[in-house]
């Protein structure tokens, strides 16, 4: 019995170093199909990109990116980022406080319309604002009269991109506000601040990482944004071609250093983006753990 009781306390003793080589093992597997996979989607395109770019040398790459028709994309899309994300920010903040804050019949039904762009194809959403818009359209009349032009023109770009971009601050707020609860604003209020006290305060300082997270999210696809801006937006030259449709109306006329060049501004666009993402995520956590 005693023999068998040392027999069992060596295989207690020995089972847990088993099973921590069997995970040790099976992290170093998956870690390396990570890196594996993300190098062969990822970084191997990224690179190739860059390297196309300045096959024809630095001259032909900055006379890409420099020229006329690519500095109308460019700011044309510098244009509708910096009015899209401010808009859907307040919105986003809008929404996630209404969510959050009340209770009323059709919560439901909110949140499922401002989760609709993501089920949504850009291309149908784009046909649809076409639609909608033009000529023989609900509100295409009216808009005519008016002397207002939303088809083929930056008003309706600005249009599909908010469409496309409306979710992600009101879904990055959510659920960090339900998270937050009410106590500290009503607290707040109690102590007798006004509403605007309040939010800038107590709930801004709170959800101040969510909110830059879902701003940076909505930046990002505002930038790359291709479907539904290619379909309502007419892809005139000069005019309403932004970074993603000069890049493909490049590529099809067969200048492929330059196609590239434009494309490696949205890449360097994209880099930034996540190193400020990242930046944000560590200050997130590092706050938390504080």
């Amino acid at each position: 019995m005693a023999t068998d009781l040392v027999k069992n306390e060596g295989k207690h003793i020995h089972k847990p170093t088993a099973v921590k080589k069997e995970t040790n093992w099976t992290k170093r597997v998956l870690i390396t199909v990570m890196f594996l996979y993300l190098s062969i989607f990822l970084l191997v395109p990224l690179v190739y990109i860059f390297v196309k770019a300045f096959e024809q040398g630095s001259g032909v790459y900055f006379a890409a990116i420099t020229n006329s028709d690519a500095l109308d994309a460019i700011k044309l899309t510098l244009l509708v980022t910096l009015i899209t994300v401010p808009l859907n920010t307040v919105f986003g903040i809008a929404a996630a406080w209404l969510i959050t804050r009340f209770q009323f019949k059709g919560k439901q039904l909110l949140l499922s319309l401002i989760e609709l762009p993501f089920a949504v194809s850009p291309v149908i959403a784009g046909l649809v604002l076409v639609l909608f818009f033009g000529p023989r359209g609900v509100m295409g009349p009216l808009f005519s009269e008016l002397g207002i032009k939303i088809l083929f023109s930056t008003p309706g770009i600005v249009i599909a991109t908010m469409f496309v971009t409306l979710p992600f601050v009101a879904r990055e707020l959510i659920p960090v506000m339900q998270a937050q609860g009410k106590a500290e604003e009503e607290a707040a209020i109690s102590l007798g601040a006004s509403g605007w006290q309040m939010f800038v305060r107590v709930t801004l300082p709170n959800i101040k990482w969510g909110l830059l997270y879902g701003m940076i999210l909505c930046n990002a696809r505002a930038i790359g944004e291709f479907g539904a801006v290619s379909v309502i937006s007419g892809r005139i030259r000069g005019m309403t071609n932004t970074m993603p449709l000069h890049v493909e109306i490049l590529y099809n006329e067969y200048q492929f250093s330059a196609a590239f060049a434009v494309a490696s501004l949205m890449s360097l666009l994209a880099i930034l983006t996540l190193t400020i993402k990242a930046w944000i995520e560590w200050r997130a956590e590092k706050q938390q753990t504080a």
